[in-house]
C-alpha cells in the first residue's frame, strides 16, 4: 500500500501528520512525503519542517494520496505542475483524499465538479465556486474522494479511510493504538458551537485570506 502526502511551503503540520499518524499502521503500507522540490517543506507556522523525500513525479501511482491544507495552498490552486500530477494520480489511486483547505486543490484540480465535499468552515463558499456541493460534514467519501473538514478532522478521514480498505477492526486497532478519544476542554471546535464572539474574531482575521481565494475561484471559472 503506496500512501503519497503532498507537502509544501506554508501547509499546516497537523493536516499532514495527522493522517500520517494513522495511514503508517496501514499492514504494509509506505507512506511517503512528496512536493514540488525534495527537502525540508516548513508549515505555516515556519518553526517545523518535514522533509519531502521525493519529487511528485517520482511518485506517479500511489495507492493513496493525501492533499493537506494550510495558507501555501493558495499557491498550488493555480500551479500547473501540481494540478496535472494531482489529476495524474487519482486516475489510478485507490483513494483521493484531502484535509481543510487542501480540498480547495482537488477542487482547483477539477475533481470536486458536482460532488459533495468538505472543507475548513471558512472555505467552504470557495469550493462552491469550483462547481463542489459544500456541506459541514467532518469527514465526506464520494466514490474514491475522502474529503476531511478543518485540521483536526484529518484523523476522522484517515480511519473512515482504513475501514474502508482494511476494515472496521483494523481501523479501531489504530484508533486505540493512538489513543484517539478526544475530550477537548471547550465546546467550541465548529462555527455552530463556538460562541459568536469567537467566530467573529476568526472570520474577521481570515477574511482577506479567504476573499482572495474567492477572486480566485472566480477568475478560474471566468477562463
Amino acid at each position: 500500500m503506496e500512501v503519497a502526502i503532498l507537502i509544501y511551503d506554508r501547509f499546516t503540520a497537523l493536516d499532514a501528520v495527522g493522517p500520517y499518524e494513522v495511514l503508517r499502521l496501514i499492514p504494509g503500507a509506505r507512506v511517503s512525503f512528496a512536493a514540488r522540490e525534495k527537502g525540508p517543506q516548513r508549515t505555516d507556522a515556519g518553526s517545523l519542517a518535514i522533509v519531502a523525500d521525493f519529487e511528485i513525479e517520482e511518485i506517479d501511482a500511489p495507492d493513496i494520496v493525501v492533499i493537506p491544507g494550510g495558507p501555501g495552498q493558495s499557491a498550488l490552486m493555480d500551479d500547473t505542475r501540481v494540478l496535472d500530477w494531482v489529476r495524474k494520480v487519482h486516475s489510478t489511486t485507490r483513494w483521493t483524499t484531502s484535509v481543510c483547505t487542501g480540498s480547495l486543490v482537488l477542487a482547483a484540480a477539477g475533481l470536486l465538479k458536482g460532488l459533495r465535499a468538505t472543507s475548513h468552515w471558512l472555505a467552504l463558499e470557495v469550493l462552491r465556486k469550483y462547481g463542489a456541493e459544500p456541506t459541514t460534514e467532518r469527514v465526506v467519501t464520494q466514490g474514491k474522494i475522502i474529503t476531511a473538514a478543518g485540521v483536526s478532522a484529518g484523523i476522522d478521514m484517515a480511519l473512515t479511510l482504513v475501514a474502508l480498505e482494511c476494515g472496521e477492526d483494523v481501523a479501531q486497532s489504530i484508533q486505540l493504538g493512538i489513543e484517539y478519544d478526544p475530550k477537548p476542554p471547550f465546546n467550541a471546535g465548529s462555527p455552530e458551537k463556538a460562541p459568536a464572539a469567537i467566530v467573529d474574531a476568526l472570520r474577521s482575521r481570515s477574511r482577506f485570506l479567504f476573499q482572495n481565494l474567492e477572486g480566485k475561484a472566480s477568475k478560474a471559472d471566468s477562463n
